[in-house]
């Protein structure tokens, strides 16, 4: 099982960024702390968790390093009996908030894995995203993470912005490579509705041509790709089980939990949910639709699809694809070769 807390607090919001977070809300942080508190305690019991049976915690965002470490202490405190002892713990991180008082405080409470939200070291880039880094205290966080004792440390880079050309996309890689990271993330600029770019024209480099040499970059500088849009010698436990489909906790604002068939959503108003963190509406999910997720989440990543998965006519679908080589298969399990088109491949097993 996984557990994931969402932490909705930021400093300045980004204007690609439609995650639930809010730059002007500072003043609910601890009674949101309390609040998660209260939730994990009933999700624990609601989901039946046995002792040292979670095997991952991720903590996003939003900008977990903009809540002091001190004040994730109780819900530490709480979650640890269930936590396996090599449990992955991993935390998101602003380079610019992630001081060393913050991260030798979740250092200390058993952290062991930060993923910077970097996107890029350029700085007419940075302005561009609206990040209220730059590249020299990215590099500095990233380094003085390493030094405290932190051994997988990731970062993202974003790729497909109007500034962008394939140079400017190395030269990021180029400064990435040659900190102590194990692992890469590396996503598109998207429009989203509700965010101030979505109204916005020529912001974005659609070029797939770019980028394809991009990952290709990111794969000879040392970062295997292991999923659409993650790269590493270490691959994320948190990431590999919501690909194989885990149950996982979903804690905070905003969040989403799973269990067996039924998605549970915590209310994303931000001052509701301080006042009742049990409220939350449900979804269940058919059979048919938990068929096509577990295709279209194994045609993404290196989980691949069990071969008995399919139906009858998907199944002569993937014969058609593993003739054609774009699929292939090992010990009765398909996987993709080529992460751009897994939409396409999607689309053609579903359709009738």
């Amino acid at each position: 099982m996984l557990a994931y807390l969402h932490i909705p607090f930021c400093d300045s919001k980004c204007p690609y960024c439609a995650f639930n977070s809010y730059e002007n809300k500072h003043a609910l942080k601890k009674a949101y702390m309390y609040a998660i508190t209260q939730q994990l305690r009933f999700e624990l019991e609601h989901f039946q968790v046995s002792q040292q049976s979670i095997h991952s915690l991720f903590i996003g965002g939003g900008t977990p390093s903009t809540i002091e470490a001190s004040l994730y202490a109780p819900f530490f405190e709480i979650l640890m009996p269930y936590l396996c002892k090599d449990a992955e713990i991993t935390s998101e991180a602003n380079p610019h908030s992630a001081t060393k008082q913050w991260l030798e405080g979740m250092y200390a409470l058993g952290v062991n894995r930060l993923s910077f939200g970097v996107q890029s070291f350029d700085a007419q880039k940075l302005r561009f995203l609206g990040r209220n880094h730059t590249r020299e205290i990215a590099i500095n966080a990233i380094s003085l993470a390493s030094t405290i004792g932190f051994k997988n440390l990731s970062l993202d880079l974003m790729y497909g912005t109007s500034l962008d050309t394939l140079k400017r996309l190395k030269e990021d890689l180029s400064i990435a490579a040659s900190l102590p990271i194990n692992h890469l993330s590396a996503y598109a600029l998207t429009l989203e509705e509700s965010t101030p770019f979505f109204n916005r024209t020529n912001l974005t480099n659609d070029s797939e041509r770019m980028a394809k040499q991009f990952v290709q970059a990111i794969i000879q500088a040392g970062f295997p790709q292991y999923e659409i849009s993650n790269f590493g010698s270490y691959e994320s436990v948190h990431n590999k089980g919501y690909w194989k489909g885990e149950n996982y906790l979903g804690i905070g604002s905003g969040a989403v939990g799973f269990l067996n068939n039924r998605r549970f959503y915590p209310t994303k108003e931000l001052e509701s949910y301080t006042k009742n963190p049990l409220s939350q509406s449900t979804e269940t999910l058919s059979e048919e639709e938990l068929h096509a997720e577990k295709i279209f989440l194994g045609l993404r990543s290196c989980v691949g699809i069990a071969l008995s998965h399919f139906t009858p006519k998907e199944q002569v679908k993937v014969n058609v694809l593993l003739k054609e080589k774009k699929l292939t298969c090992k010990e009765n399990r398909v996987y993709n070769r080529n992460y751009f088109i897994s939409d396409e491949i999607a689309l053609y097993l579903s359709l009738p």
